[in-house]
């Protein structure tokens, strides 16, 4: 056990998965600013290009390394790290809205909707909640060797989760066909920013829980994976919390 250990803390050192990943957020970041504020819309494209390839190949590398029951590739102290990052992205996007909010004179400013929708992100609150629950409860069962009981929840999970998305696709869509684009106004850049962003996270949750799902259909269970993947999903969740008060109903 302690040779398993050594060699478990040696290959995480070793892996290029959280740079690649970095390096990723960093051009996303970059094509926020140079499309919005120096309105280069090839620059946005090239930075989109380069920073979408190395997000998703970065979230492979690290998933990969803990498909095998025998890796730590991706345990709970290194995913705390990597949302103590993402937090702090979500509040550098929550702060720009609230000084937007606060110091534009008329809110909310002109273009925007009559009524922004009020039943789609109740109902998707209650999606999103209700998915923590049933992951938590496909842990319990894992706990319990209950195999069987674990994929049941953990699809579950994944159901709502995209039924979350579907809802959230829907709601643009229905908002675009009103003229509330990311390009209307201050909030509505704001708004599909951190709706966007947000929707991204339940993305790549879903694409942890996958590699969860398929090797446990098989009888292969990574127990570390699940209890990391799940810590992200709550993570997930609760920043639904800030989402929907802040940019629906405040």
């Amino acid at each position: 056990m302690a040779e398993n250990a050594t060699t478990h803390e040696a290959h995480w050192d070793t892996s290029t998965a959280p740079l690649v990943i970095s390096l990723g957020i960093l051009f996303l970041c970059l094509a926020f600013i140079v499309f919005f504020v120096y309105h280069s819309g090839l620059a946005a494209i090239i930075s989109l290009g380069i920073g979408t390839p190395l997000i998703i190949g970065g979230i492979v590398i690290w998933v990969n390394e803990t498909i095998d029951v025998e890796s730590e590739g991706l345990s709970v102290p290194s995913m705390g790290w990597f949302i103590l990052a993402e937090a702090m992205i979500f509040m550098s996007l929550f702060a720009n809205y609230w000084l937007q909010r606060l110091l534009t004179p008329d809110w909310p400013p002109a273009g925007t909707p009559a009524e922004m929708p009020v039943a789609i992100p109740l109902i998707m609150t209650v999606l999103l909640v209700s998915s923590s629950f049933t992951i938590h409860a496909g842990e319990a069962r894992l706990e319990n060797d209950d195999r069987a009981g674990f994929v049941k929840w953990l699809a579950i999970t994944m159901l709502l989760g995209a039924a979350f998305l579907g809802m959230s696709l829907f709601e643009w869509g229905h908002l675009v066909g009103q003229g509330f684009n990311v390009s209307t106004n201050v909030y509505s850049t704001s708004f599909y920013s951190i709706t966007g962003f947000h929707a991204s996270h339940v993305l790549v949750g879903l694409c942890i829980f996958l590699t969860m799902l398929l090797p446990a259909m098989k009888n292969k269970v990574n127990s570390g994976l699940v209890k990391a993947g799940a810590l992200y999903w709550h993570f997930v969740d609760i920043i639904w919390f800030f989402v929907v008060s802040q940019v629906y109903f405040w």
